[in-house]
């Protein structure tokens, strides 16, 4: 598929998932616009869909600008102490052992966890992303979710 019918076919699909993520429309567009800049700098290799391909690189992308923002102090940090996965994804300190732990964990359950946690996907969303069912993608969630908790001992 050319760039451009690329670019047209998933472009508000990338955007989504970037504001999802960023819950700032200018840097959505923004994040967007290099997602599709760097997928036409690189090579599409076919070992997932189209859509997962680029959502992958928002996603890293997002991650890159949430940091920047944490960094610069315009998120704000909760001082409640986290009780499960989810509340320790807001604190900055356990945010870097989730992310120690997910990087060590298999896929799908890595990807699944961050999608669902980090881009805040519905489980239809993420179900459509890996061709699955919704019920697949929900499953998927909680044993990563089980098998962070036994990890981080929670």
């Amino acid at each position: 598929m050319s760039m451009e019918k690329l670019y047209r076919a998933y472009y508000m699909d990338v955007y989504s998932f970037a504001m999802t993520m960023v819950k700032d429309s200018n840097l959505a567009e923004e994040i967007t616009q290099e997602t599709f800049y760097r997928a036409m700098r690189s090579r599409f290799l076919g070992k997932s869909s189209e859509l997962t391909w680029l959502c992958a690189i928002a996603k890293n992308l997002c991650v890159d600008a949430l940091r920047a923002k944490n960094k610069t102090g315009e998120i704000a940090n909760d001082t409640q102490a986290p009780t499960n996965v989810e509340q320790m994804v807001m604190d900055k300190a356990s945010t870097l052992a989730i992310h120690q732990a997910l990087h060590v964990m298999e896929e799908p359950y890595k990807e699944v966890f961050s999608l669902r946690i980090f881009g805040e996907l519905s489980f239809a969303e993420i179900g459509t992303i890996f061709g699955k069912t919704e019920n697949w993608a929900r499953v998927t969630y909680h044993r990563a979710k089980l098998r962070l908790q036994g990890q981080l001992k929670i």
